[in-house]
């Protein structure tokens, strides 16, 4: 499938061994409803489950990339689902999606990631953005407090003082000082942005696939193991890693003096 499916506030396409994913609801700035929430689940099982997909990418229609929620969803009666089946139905199982996705996912923030829109970005395993791009902690400015994982990424990545400053204060972070922080892995202009994001993608999803899930696996749990627990992981899935054929590839090609081509297997 070479162009977009519409599937109502999510765009899909699938080019070159990598989805793009693109929230589309540019009139909201890509804030999330609950029909956008699910529906951005099930393209992430989807992906999970097709053998020839092996990166995703996450990016926004229009000048943002996601405001987080849609503030007119839980302020209508008849619409708002309620924080809990919010957090419990929509966020939560969304960012479980992109840590447990045994492929990379690329954040490529296109425009404003504000809210949960922000901290979706950087549950991701890749975060670069547009160098007019920004990240905003939105959350006290309404006396509610940062969700989506924001509490357990954003200090481990910024460290505990800028990550309490910037959900308490709300301030604003441009891509450029983002970089420098080390809250996301880099940013390009607006001129190349597209472009050095699919390069971004088809490098990762030519990589070997099974050492990169291996890799995500081993960050994902070195968040609560211990010192020890951590070395006999690692030792675990490097042994797992040198059964794969792209590991035979990789030293073979390593050898010869060639460019190796990965399978994912």
């Amino acid at each position: 499938m070479n162009k977009y499916k519409m599937e109502k506030s999510i765009l899909v396409n699938i080019k070159n061994k990598v989805a793009y994913i693109k929230f589309n609801r540019p009139n909201k700035f890509n804030s999330f409803n609950r029909e956008m929430a699910l529906l951005l689940q099930d393209e992430l099982k989807a992906c999970a489950e097709n053998k020839a997909i092996r990166a995703v990418v996450l990016t926004g229609e229009g000048k943002a990339f996601c405001a987080g929620q849609d503030l007119q969803e839980v302020t209508n009666p008849e619409l708002n689902p309620g924080f809990k089946k919010i957090l419990e139905e929509h966020y939560n199982p969304i960012v479980t999606l992109i840590r447990s996705l045994s492929k990379p996912v690329i954040a490529a923030v296109n425009g404003v990631a504000a809210g949960a829109g922000a901290n979706l970005a950087l549950a991701c395993d890749v975060v670069v953005a547009n160098e007019k791009a920004s990240f905003i902690q939105a959350f006290s400015k309404i006396g509610l407090i940062p969700d989506s994982g924001g509490t357990f990424f954003l200090p481990r990545l910024i460290g505990f003082q800028r990550a309490s400053g910037l959900a308490m204060l709300g301030d604003k972070v441009d891509a450029i000082e983002a970089e420098r922080m080390g809250m996301i892995y880099t940013y390009f202009s607006s001129e190349t942005f597209d472009d050095e994001v699919q390069k971004l993608a088809g490098k990762l999803a030519n990589m070997p696939t099974q050492a990169l899930a291996n890799i995500k696996s081993a960050f994902n749990q070195s968040m609560s193991n211990s010192l020890e627990e951590q070395l006999a992981l690692e030792s675990k899935l490097q042994i797992a890693s040198a059964r794969t054929q792209d590991y035979k590839e990789g030293v073979t090609a390593f050898m010869e003096k060639r460019k190796p081509e990965f399978k994912g297997e």
